[in-house]
């Protein structure tokens, strides 16, 4: 929780306690009761940074009246919703929960590959045994792979194999990319070349330790 006042307050859209408003958390309304005529900010709960937190992580501010009442919410323009703040299920997988927090900000992209890199998958299968082709809801052309049992049975009753990520993208097709967990709270595409990149720089990372050396 932070506590701000209306001159440094994040971009927002100020109104009385209305209908749209979350609910009162009982910290807010002990803090609003210990620091009358304040704003004070409601933090994504997914947030567990030092300091205070970034404006996205802020979802919105209450304000406490001269009584130590809470009389106004306003909510922040700039929030980004984390996966617990949205619902979804927890992670399935550390692919998953980076899917998750990459989808939604929390996270950087590029963690996605890496994690990707020593996963085993499991691959949808077309007529003749080759990877499905399919079409994303974008119009781009993937192959759909799942990382949990869970989000596979989501999919349908279909043909599949299981394979390490590191053997399945010598097998997606031209002009294709990986398809992560379509079934599951949020999809994402996965770029050929980084995932490569990611898969030879955890084969490197082996080859390493095996030999007792540091290649970081």
């Amino acid at each position: 929780m932070n506590d701000n006042t209306a001159a440094g307050a994040p971009t927002a859209r100020p109104g009385p306690i209305d209908d749209t408003a979350p609910p009162v958390p009982a910290e807010i309304e002990e803090a609003a009761r210990l620091a009358p005529d304040h704003w004070l900010g409601m933090v994504d709960p997914a947030w567990s940074g030092k300091g205070e937190p970034p404006d996205w992580a802020v979802v919105g501010q209450w304000r406490s009246g001269p009584d130590g009442e809470i009389e106004e919410w306003r909510a922040n323009e700039e929030y980004r919703p984390s996966p617990q703040a949205l619902g979804w299920p927890a992670p399935a997988d550390p692919v998953d929960e980076a899917v998750q927090l990459a989808a939604t900000g929390y996270g950087p992209g590029e963690a996605v590959p890496r994690a990707l890199a020593g996963a085993e998958v499991a691959v949808l299968l077309g007529p003749g045994g080759s990877p499905l082709s399919a079409t994303s809801p974008e119009g781009a052309s993937v192959v759909p792979v799942f990382t949990s049992p869970g989000y596979l049975r989501a999919a349908g009753r279909f043909g599949y194999e299981l394979a390490p990520v590191a053997e399945v993208v010598d097998r997606i097709p031209d002009g294709h990319v990986l398809y992560l967990n379509p079934s599951g709270p949020v999809g994402m595409t996965v770029e050929t070349d980084a995932l490569r990149q990611a898969v030879d720089a955890a084969a490197r990372g082996a080859d390493g330790s095996r030999d007792g050396t540091d290649r970081a």
